[in-house]
């Protein structure tokens, strides 16, 4: 050995110690040196302490290391004067041909040798001898005898693999347990009580190389074994297998054992089993694959059931005119996304969702606030297909931009002020103080159709467009029907009449009044017998009509002669004249799934009227004064008078809910859904919350007055005067992430469906749409709470023209939002009603397998005509009254 460098001695003070001298770059490894096994000195002062010890030590040994049983050390080293010295010092950890070197042990002046040399080195040493396994290194006669370290290292206990594990699989074969105990598979753990690993033999090359020839005859061999063998081979192989070997089988093993179950089990039991899960993992699953999007967004019971679990679904009636509106629009859409739609039922969920939540948790909206009108008064306000519309006295109709505030179009003509609007689509018709109606394409702005025929101001006016609605015939057979067959205008006046004309189609002839530019020009009855768009003249009120309501063939019309008139609108017949009111009616609404109509009046009642048979079902009062304006929602029924207040009651019992008595001044505008009422007064514009009748916000203050306000999905306008100016303020209530959020009109009218400009297509959808899924009244549905009334057939408006729609980013929302409340246990009631009716759904499940139907990913993507996604169509609920 070099005899320059200092090397350190470790000497174990027992009989069968061994000697290890350790430099920079070899290890020599001495015979034992027997010691004997005291304790050490209290003081040790000198390596002569122990004669034994000192004479065996190398004449060139400077500096050494003696350890004693009790894990105490003491390090000996030559001093300046030649004496030697020792010193104490912590103990350092070492173990078989190791040790830890000190900070100021580094071997800066050795070579560094690599694992992978340092193995292949000890495999070429071991086959030549055994007595020359690497360089400089010798054999002592004990080599399994270790240096003990000061104190046991304690060795983590691994379990071996036991095929009586409950995490592993069992063994096919009787007796697995017989054989030897197998060793442990996590070589870097030692066995308890050893400070270090067993050193293990290296695969020899040639080793390797006979073992990759034999494969393919094992293998060969192993696939002769059966199964149980087989089974029983792979656990042994399993068991004595290291960890990383056992992580590549899980990565194998994991994909491959994987199973689609949503798309193996029957749609009626994949139905059952998503019904369990709140709308955020919903929206999380929708996006794991193309068919299990398809399979989720398809079916309409999953989304009924969703809505009536969150208390958003209102009877069925609404979400059918939803569906349906949604169908009519995506037929004139031309879709470039490859995915299914989804069925209009999720939209609707989405949108009543974003509807309750955005409105009252967004305490920021995007504002925007520009003047229009000057310094008139607002009469209209519309808000229709991204359109903000407006009228005002000062005879103007103006077309503002939501987003931007810029004025779109200026539409004028009218030679008095504007008093009534009415849109569909591309179309708005306007009355005029100037007694004319005036017809307007929003594309261009051109006036395209001048009617005439009142004599006083058009105070009211309604755009009917045809709907599927209950007709009684002879015998009081109840059949359903569209009508009117295209749409129609109805407009009231002062002149104590209504009139009822046919909204010409874009490839129609315009047709103006001859007298229309002509302010001296009169009017005579040639003059409207020769409008080819005149219908019916409708007399017999003694007063001024002040309000109209008109859905399918009935309409309603309030007047200043104290009644409430019922006509039907194809023959023109006054089918009943509502005696009870003692003042002037200022406001009428019409409720066709009920078959009730309701009218507010100046002597501060409201009643209900039941269309059946003319009669008065409730008198509502409480208010007192002029009740001018009335809201209709599937479960609310709103009141809003001159006393300042608004009244919430239940349109079925007449009970009053909520009385809101916080404005100043008297309602001068009000609009109202399922969440939330908006209401302006003098100086303030309040949201209400309608299912607690509390306030939930204040939108406006310290104005001179709110004219109107509407909205729609997640934008609201309100017009009001300001410091004199008139101001139209815009909210948007919705987020960068709220796309495709579609709202409900009020008084769920919806101006999407076609115009029966073919009449054979349009009477088949119709038709398609009748067959919608009903649902047994005794089942009943998810009210909101607190709402009490019969139970009304619920629909599914099944999709006949399934095209490709729209990306995952329409799903996202609901990964950002609490989805407990969108689980099963929701709603106790309603998961029995539910469960009871998939049970009767799952005996006729096999119907879907058996049609042949094109696919998406093996999902069908066009239902049959008589099923849902997930059960059969039922027959429709009886018909009373023409109550559903």
């Amino acid at each position: 050995m070099n005899h320059q460098q200092r090397p350190s001695l470790v000497l174990a003070p027992s009989v069968n110690t061994t000697t290890v001298v350790t430099t920079t770059t070899t290890t020599t490894t001495y015979a034992p040196i027997p010691l004997p096994a005291l304790p050490p000195p209290a003081e040790p002062k000198n390596p002569k302490d122990y004669p034994l010890l000192h004479a065996n030590l190398p004449p060139s040994l400077r500096k050494f290391t003696l350890v004693f049983p009790g894990g105490s050390r003491a390090t000996f080293h030559d001093g300046e004067d030649g004496e030697e010295e020792m010193q104490e010092e912590e103990p350092v950890a070492s173990g078989v041909g190791w040790k830890m070197l000190r900070q100021d042990e580094s071997g800066e002046t050795g070579r560094v040798v690599g694992l992978a040399e340092a193995v292949e080195r000890f495999g070429r040493k071991r086959s030549h001898a055994a007595d020359d396994m690497m360089e400089g290194v010798e054999l002592t006669s004990e080599r399994d005898t270790h240096t003990p370290p000061r104190k046991k290292a304690r060795a983590t206990h691994v379990p071996p693999i036991s095929t009586i594990n409950a995490a592993a699989p069992p063994s096919p074969l009787p007796s697995p347990h017989g054989s030897p105990p197998p060793q442990p598979i996590w070589p870097s753990t030692p066995p308890s009580g050893v400070s270090s690993p067993q050193s293990q033999p290296p695969l020899q090359p040639d080793l390797s190389l006979t073992t990759l020839l034999t494969l393919p005859s094992l293998l060969t061999h192993f696939t002769t074994l059966p199964q149980p063998l087989q089974a029983h081979f792979l656990l042994t192989l399993i068991r004595h297998s290291p960890l990383p070997v056992l992580r590549v089988l899980h990565s194998v093993l994991t994909p491959t054992l994987a199973r689609d179950f949503l798309t193996l089990l029957p749609p009626e039991l994949v139905s059952h089993v998503l019904s369990y899960l709140p709308y955020s993992t919903l929206a999380r699953a929708s996006r794991v694959s193309k068919a299990w999007r398809a399979i989720i967004d398809s079916d309409p019971v999953l989304w009924r059931d969703l809505m009536k679990n969150t208390k958003i679904w209102f009877g069925g009636d609404s979400e059918q005119a939803f569906a349906r509106s949604v169908h009519s629009r995506r037929k004139l859409e031309v879709s470039k996304v490859a995915l299914p739609l989804p069925h209009p039922y999720k939209l609707l969920f989405k949108s009543r969702h974003l509807t309750r939540k955005r409105w009252v948790t967004n305490e920021n909206p995007k504002h925007l606030s520009f003047p229009a009108h000057g310094t008139s008064v607002v009469t209209c306000l519309l808000l229709s297909h991204g359109r903000i519309i407006s009228a005002s006295d000062d005879h103007s109709i103006h077309v503002y931009s939501p987003e931007t505030g810029d004025l779109l179009q200026s539409l004028d003509g009218h030679e008095g002020g504007v008093w009534a609007l009415a849109a569909s689509r591309d179309i708005l018709v306007s009355g005029s103080t100037d007694r004319t109606v005036r017809i307007w394409n929003l594309n261009t702005g051109r006036c395209t159709h001048v009617f005439a025929g009142h004599t006083s101001t058009v105070r009211c006016l309604a755009i009917v467009r045809p709907e599927a609605v209950d007709i009684e015939g002879e015998g009081g057979v109840v059949t359903r029907e569209k009508w009117p067959k295209r749409s129609l205008i109805v407009t009231g006046s002062r002149d104590h009449s209504l009139r009822v004309w046919t909204l010409p189609r874009k490839s129609e002839p315009e047709y103006r009044w001859s007298g229309a530019d002509d302010a001296d020009a009169e009017l005579t009855e040639e003059d409207v017998e020769e409008n080819p768009y005149h219908k019916l003249h409708l007399e017999g009120h003694d007063h001024a009509v002040r309000a109209l309501a008109a859905r399918g063939r009935t309409l309603i019309s309030g007047s200043y002669d104290c009644t409430v008139r019922v006509w039907d609108i194809f023959t023109g017949e006054c089918k009943w004249i509502l005696v009870g009111h003692t003042q002037k009616v200022y406001s009428v609404v019409l409720d066709l799934h009920r078959n009730i109509t309701c009218s507010g009046s100046m002597d501060g009642t409201v009643r209900v009227w039941n269309l059946g048979n003319g009669q008065c079902q409730q008198t509502l009062t409480g208010h007192t004064s002029l009740v001018g304006l009335l809201g209709l929602s599937p479960s609310y029924l709103v009141s809003a008078a001159a006393d300042s207040t608004l009244r919430i009651w239940d349109p079925d019992t007449g009970e009053l809910r909520h009385t809101l008595a916080a404005h100043t001044g008297a309602i001068t505008c009000f609009q109202h859904d399922e969440f939330k009422i908006l209401s302006g007064s003098d100086g303030t514009l309040k949201m209400w919350n309608i299912r607690e009748g509390t306030v939930a916000k204040d939108l406006l203050t310290d104005v001179n007055g709110v004219w109107q306000v509407v909205f729609e999905g997640r934008c609201c306008v309100a017009a009001s005067n300001r410091n004199n100016v008139t101001m139209l303020d815009v909210w948007d209530f919705g987020t960068d992430e709220d796309d495709n959020w579609v709202g409900e009109p009020p008084g769920g009218i919806y101006d999407d469906e076609t115009d029966g400009e073919d009449e054979a297509e349009e009477q088949a959808d119709v038709d398609a749409m009748d067959q919608d899924l009903q649902v047994d009244p005794s089942e009943g549905s998810a009210e909101p709470e607190g709402v009490q009334g019969g139970s009304r057939s619920s629909g599914v408006a099944d999709e006949s023209d399934r095209s490709r729609g729209r990306s995952d980013t329409e799903d996202e929302f609901m990964d950002r939002v609490d989805g407990a409340e969108g689980s099963k246990s929701a709603s106790s009631s309603t998961r029995t009603n539910t469960h009871q009716l998939r049970n009767r759904t799952m005996l006729t499940g096999g119907l879907l397998r058996r049609n042949n139907l094109p696919s998406v990913d093996g999902i069908p993507t066009r239902l049959p005509t008589q099923e849902t996604p997930t059960r059969p169509r039922v027959r429709p609920a009886t018909r009373n009254g023409g109550r559903r």
